[in-house]
């Protein structure tokens, strides 16, 4: 039995995290869970937004799924997202975007991976105001960062049997902080001849995206363009409600739902838990239990292709307890 923090996070994330743990459940998944709270939640009792109890789970597991969390607005609180990355040097952000079968969305064939640096460029927050109506933002980029996040692209994509890898940039008009990054990646790819590898301008690969997302197969790029270009793909799939996440260090990993809390439908049953199961599925390939991901993956494929088994944001009528339901009913 492996143990997994589980943070059930707030809004609609203590709904979506119970559908994880019966579907695990359902497959006998060899997982103990062992709950901690973390986001407004914790906040509201503690004051603190990662309280200690959170911090201990997760040096002692390694190993995290977590439900979205909110961060207070004003005060200066920091993302918690944020915080976790840096905290535990998770420096890969990973996202699938990848068409389900029967599912209507604005393209088939779709089939990327996305793989975002985590720790550095605008995201490390360094900010100043400097006057009255003037403030700076540091973009920090390093060739030690840059270089890790595409040898774990690299290997991503020979691990998985990936063909091309395309290093995503604004180094026309960042000569430095993206010349950098591209040199390293660029640097990174002369020692994985076997794969394809080339570079896009981001704007560039935006109008790519909406126009031809089938040519993407694995993208490397910073942590803002990263964002922007995931959000970007899952409303090309369906939306927020398929995309999952992993962050990735060398030591320890936090699997997600990329989408947020939506306090707005919390506790009202009206939940698309996919993008954390699928993210839960992504954490059993990480701590070895490939079959057991492919068979989540394999159920929420067969339960989305029917119209009858969806949730009302795919244009179904199931909530979320339902639609768990069907998912473990497809469970071969």
């Amino acid at each position: 039995m492996k143990t997994i923090t589980l943070v059930p996070g707030d809004g609609i994330g203590p709904e979506i995290s119970e559908s994880v743990k019966q579907v695990f459940e359902a497959i006998k998944a060899p997982v103990r869970w062992e709950q901690v709270e973390c986001g407004l939640t914790a906040f509201e009792k503690t004051g603190n937004l990662m309280p200690q109890e959170f911090i201990d789970s997760l040096n002692r597991n390694k190993v995290a799924i977590k439900g979205p969390t909110t961060t207070p607005i004003g005060g200066g609180h920091r993302s918690i997202n944020v915080q976790m990355r840096q905290m535990w040097n998770l420096f890969a952000n990973v996202r699938p975007i990848k068409n389900f079968p029967g599912l209507p969305s604005h393209y088939t064939g779709i089939d990327m991976i996305i793989v975002r640096e985590n720790s550095e460029d605008l995201y490390k927050g360094i900010e100043y105001k400097i006057s009255e109506g003037v403030a700076q933002g540091i973009k920090l980029i390093t060739a030690e960062a840059s270089e890790r996040i595409g040898r774990h692209a690299f290997e991503l994509a020979r691990k998985l049997k990936r063909k091309r890898v395309l290093v995503v940039h604004k180094a026309n008009i960042m000569k430095y902080t993206d010349g950098l990054f591209l040199d390293s990646i660029t640097k990174v790819a002369a020692n994985y001849p076997d794969i394809e590898y080339g570079d896009m301008i981001v704007d560039n690969c935006c109008m790519q995206m909406v126009t031809k997302p089938t040519q993407f197969d694995v993208i490397v790029t910073e942590n803002l363009y990263g964002d922007i270009l995931s959000d970007l793909g899952a409303g090309l799939i369906g939306g927020l409600g398929l995309a999952s996440g992993a962050n990735i260090g060398d030591h320890h990993a936090i699997f997600e739902a990329v989408h947020g809390s939506a306090p707005d439908i919390a506790g009202q049953d009206k939940a698309n838990p996919t993008a954390l199961l699928l993210s839960a599925a992504s954490m059993l390939d990480y701590i070895g239990e490939l079959p057991l991901g492919d068979k989540v993956r394999d159920a929420i494929t067969r339960t989305l292709a029917n119209p009858e088994t969806r949730t009302s944001d795919l244009g179904g009528k199931l909530g979320t307890r339902a639609f768990t339901q069907a998912i473990i009913g497809n469970l071969k």
